[in-house]
C-alpha cells in the first residue's frame, strides 16, 4: 500500500524550512501552544487580507513574526498605524508578559504563484456558488499562465454543487514530480464552508528544481 506524505514535510531541511523556528527551551509544549494561538489570532484578525503564511522566529528576548501577503498596504495601514495596532493587540491578548514582538510584512508580488492564495480564491468562488468545474479550470489556467510555473494540480472534494453523494474532482497540467526531493512544490490544503457542507481544497504548484 502507498503511504501519503505532506509534500512540504517530505522536503524539510532540503528545500524547505519550518514555519516556526528558534529557541524553545524546556517549555516546548507551552511555547508551541503559544505559536498556535498567535496564528489563530492573526488569521481571525487579518486572514481575509490575502495572507499566504505566517512564520514565527523565536529569540531569547523577543519574537519575530513574518507575515507573507499580496496586499501589504492593507495590513500596514496609513503611516504604519495598522501594524502598530495589530502588534499592541497581539502582545496584550496572546503574548502577555512573555516578551516583546516584532511584526515584519513581506510582499508576494504574484498571488497566482502561491498555493495558499490560490486555494483562498477557490474557496471564495465555491462559497459564492460558482460551479466547481469553472473554478478548477479558472485556477489552473491562471496558475499555468505565470512565468516559472512548470506544473500544477488543483483538487476539490465533498458534496460538489450540493449533490447528495460526495466525490473528488481534480485537474492537472504540466509536470508534478512529487517523489523528487529537490522539486520545489508549493502545497496547501484549505476548506470552503457552504450551506450544504464543507468542501475540501488542495493545490500543488511545481516551480522547478531547487539546488541548495
Amino acid at each position: 500500500m502507498s503511504h501519503r506524505v505532506h509534500p512540504k514535510i517530505f522536503r524539510i531541511k532540503e528545500t524547505n524550512d519550518w514555519e516556526s523556528r528558534g529557541f524553545y527551551g524546556k517549555n516546548f509544549s507551552s511555547v508551541l501552544k503559544e505559536d498556535l494561538d498567535i496564528r489563530e489570532f492573526l488569521q481571525k484578525r487579518i486572514g481575509k487580507l490575502d495572507v499566504a503564511k505566517i512564520e514565527i522566529e523565536r529569540f531569547p528576548t523577543k519574537i519575530n513574526i513574518i507575515i507573507w501577503t499580496s496586499r501589504p498596504g492593507l495590513i500596514i495601514g496609513r503611516g504604519g498605524k495598522g501594524i502598530e495596532e495589530l502588534k499592541n493587540e497581539l502582545e496584550k491578548r496572546v503574548l502577555g508578559k512573555r516578551g516583546k514582538s516584532r511584526i515584519e510584512i513581506r510582499e508576494i508580488r504574484n498571488p497566482w504563484t502561491s498555493a495558499s492564495l490560490v486555494s483562498q480564491w477557490m474557496a471564495e468562488q465555491i462559497e459564492k456558488r460558482v460551479p466547481y468545474r469553472r473554478v478548477l479550470k479558472g485556477a489552473i489556467s491562471r496558475i499555468m499562465s505565470q512565468k516559472g510555473i512548470e506544473g500544477c494540480r488543483v483538487e476539490v472534494s465533498g458534496r460538489l454543487n450540493g449533490v447528495e453523494i460526495s466525490r473528488k474532482e481534480w485537474l492537472r497540467e504540466g509536470r508534478l514530480p512529487r517523489q523528487t526531493i529537490r522539486a520545489d512544490i508549493d502545497y496547501v490544503q484549505n476548506r470552503a464552508y457552504c450551506t450544504y457542507g464543507v468542501i475540501g481544497i488542495k493545490v500543488w504548484i511545481y516551480k522547478g528544481e531547487r539546488f541548495v
